[in-house]
């Protein structure tokens, strides 16, 4: 039912201030300012080529915007949720409570772009954090033309700019039920399962419309149950370049606090890491071999 992952929401506390960093980051102008009176929340949204980010900040009252403040207050900026893309709302609500989940009932959404006037609606289909294991997951149906939200311009030259996301992490310390829920509940596909002991990790690898979903778990020591008892957490981004060194030299010049490149695990892929600021997410942006998958984090 699931056909990409349509977007990722970040929670910022200046939206002013967040769209300038990721402004800067991307090398891209804002496809969309808007705002949602009564869930109490204003939003930029830059659309890439795969998905697009949603900085998502409370300006008003609304049942969101107490959410976002709560999740601040206990955890500052960043990574807040996920949004899969599905073509009919209804029936993903039917597979998701065939599978076992407790859906809510399609409802309803509507934004309004704050520059030029134009509308978007959609349908969502929430997923409760009991089902989730804490982490802001929802099914989105578009329910206007695609060329509605246009791809974020490029500030510089294409290769230098952020093309993609290549994957997102969510850090979990019961890696089974994450196998359970992303796999054989949301139906995304399984494309690796490993541990690395040299790391002290377990990676299990979600594909679904050219990004990867990875869970990232520490390797338990035997009899370590409490280890299943937290919820999960979305950590860290990873954004594709066509052309690392230029981008790194772009974001440096734009006042990014940013890594030297380096190879990256993969043969033949360079990568380097974003310090900040990032509003609270960790960052690395990678470039990957031609027309290659996500591989490892760091790769």
């Amino acid at each position: 039912m699931l056909d990409a992952l349509d977007h990722v929401i970040l929670a910022v506390e200046d939206l002013t201030a967040a769209t300038r960093n990721y402004a800067r980051l991307l090398g891209r102008s804002p496809s969309w300012r808007g705002e949602h009176p009564s869930m109490g929340t204003a939003n930029t949204l830059f659309r890439l080529s795969n998905m697009y980010l949603e900085l998502l900040c409370p300006e008003g009252d609304g049942p969101v915007a107490d959410m976002l403040r709560l999740r601040m207050a206990e955890h500052g900026e960043g990574p807040a949720g996920l949004a899969f893309r599905t073509q009919d709302a209804a029936a993903c609500h039917e597979a998701w409570t065939k599978a076992g989940l407790h859906p809510s009932e399609p409802a309803a959404g509507l934004g309004r772009d704050i520059e030029s006037g134009a509308f978007r609606e959609w349908t969502n289909v929430f997923l409760p954090p009991a089902d989730t294991r804490g982490v802001l997951m929802f099914a989105i149906e578009h329910r206007t033309p695609e060329e509605t939200l246009p791809e974020s311009p490029l500030m510089a030259e294409a290769s230098a700019c952020i093309g993609g996301l290549d994957h997102i992490v969510v850090q979990t310390r019961a890696p089974e039920a994450g196998v359970r829920l992303y796999g054989e509940q949301l139906g995304l596909r399984l494309g690796l399962d490993r541990e690395f002991p040299k790391w002290g990790s377990r990676l299990i690898f979600f594909r679904v419309g050219g990004v990867t979903v990875e869970l990232a778990a520490q390797l338990q020591e035997e009899g370590d149950s409490a280890a299943t008892l937290d919820e999960d957490r979305l950590w860290g981004l990873s954004w594709r370049v066509a052309d690392a060194d230029a981008a790194q030299a772009r974001m440096a010049e734009a006042g990014l606090d940013v890594s030297e490149v380096r190879d990256g695990r993969k043969p033949g892929t360079k990568v380097f890491s974003v310090r900040g600021p990032t509003n609270g997410v960790p960052t690395l942006v990678k470039q990957p071999l031609p027309r290659d998958e996500p591989a490892l984090s760091g790769a």
